[in-house]
């Protein structure tokens, strides 16, 4: 092989993201699997699980069990580009009564992003696929979602996934408030604030600042929140895990994010932000060793085979996540 071809084989593989969202139902990952597709451009209206009177269901959610219930049910892998990357999403079942197709799923995820509802923390079904990905050193990034409503104590949800799950959290964002006095979110590695503007919270603005204690933020937020926010982030300053790539591609400590998929709140800045973190492609274990996603006779890794799914036909799909181009079925 060339060495043109080479190089160009290897941008192709860096540019590659392929993830799995892991959860407990009605966290909301079918809806944050949408809002990601939304802000990539693969879909222009996302689909409500709720709207069945409408008969609008989420786009990844296509057998009819799914839409009468409300839940993902089989895997399914959406694809969009986004800011010179190709996105990979491994949309798995979060019912723990189809948890072997997300096992089977996790094979082919080079990382995985673990959601959490904020009020109800780190849950049962969140905890077994968690020990699956950590067996497997697979990187965790964390987004608590549903900051719009009522929720627990960021501290207190920090703490909960150090002590249930075993891996240390490095907040990337802070958020300045929750549930009705939820305003915005801190970004700590970008210094910047995400707010929300209008009484009805129906646009979001992003302002750049010099830290948190940037007088921006307090007359935007308030005194209190701001207050809030300067106590909880100096804490955090003096107290807190330091970012480390090296242990986040480890598995050893998880970014986390906080936000609202319901409402896009939060959701872009976290694609971007993991985007840069997550990692390209793995080597993979075969009967002769690992192969590399750069070897030129490698092209992607079948991680399932679907039979069946259209009773009309004999159908079968194999799942492939491709590592480069040069083949159909990503």
């Amino acid at each position: 092989m060339s060495k043109t071809l080479t190089d160009e084989l290897k941008r192709e593989v860096e540019k590659r993201r392929t993830f799995a969202i892991i959860s407990h139902p009605d966290a909301g990952k079918t809806t944050l699997t949408e809002k990601l597709l939304l802000f990539g451009g693969a879909i222009r209206l996302a689909g409500s699980v709720k709207a069945r009177k409408a008969n609008r269901h989420a786009t990844s959610d296509w057998m009819e069990i799914e839409k009468q219930r409300g839940i993902s049910v089989t895997s399914s892998v959406m694809q969009f580009d986004y800011k010179g990357h190709r996105v990979n999403i491994l949309d798995t079942p979060g019912h723990q009564d189809f948890s072997e197709d997300t096992y089977r799923t996790l094979t082919a995820a080079d990382s995985a992003v673990m959601l959490i509802d904020a009020a109800k923390g780190v849950e049962a079904q969140t905890i077994k696929l968690f020990q699956v990905c950590s067996k497997r050193g697979i990187p965790i990034f964390t987004f608590v979602n549903k900051l719009d409503r009522e929720g627990r104590n960021p501290f207190e949800l920090m703490e909960e996934i150090e002590r249930v799950l075993g891996i240390r959290s490095v907040p990337m964002n802070w958020p300045i408030g929750m549930g009705r006095e939820l305003c915005g979110v801190y970004d700590r590695m970008k210094n910047q604030v995400e707010l929300f503007q209008g009484d009805d919270h129906s646009t979001i603005s992003v302002r750049q600042v010099q830290d948190y204690h940037d007088p921006l933020i307090r007359e935007m937020a308030g005194s209190y929140l701001h207050e809030q926010l300067e106590q909880e982030l100096e804490l955090l300053d003096v107290a807190g895990d330091p970012f480390d790539y090296e242990k986040v591609r480890a598995g050893e400590l998880t970014p986390v994010f906080f936000g609202s998929a319901i409402n896009n709140f939060g959701v872009q800045t976290f694609l971007e932000n993991f985007l840069q973190l997550a990692p390209p492609p793995t080597p993979r274990n075969s009967t002769e060793g690992p192969v590399e996603p750069t070897d030129e006779k490698f092209s992607g890794y079948i991680f399932k085979i679907q039979a069946n799914m259209n009773p009309a036909h004999r159908d079968r799909i194999a799942f492939c996540a491709f590592a480069r181009e040069g083949s159909s079925g990503e």
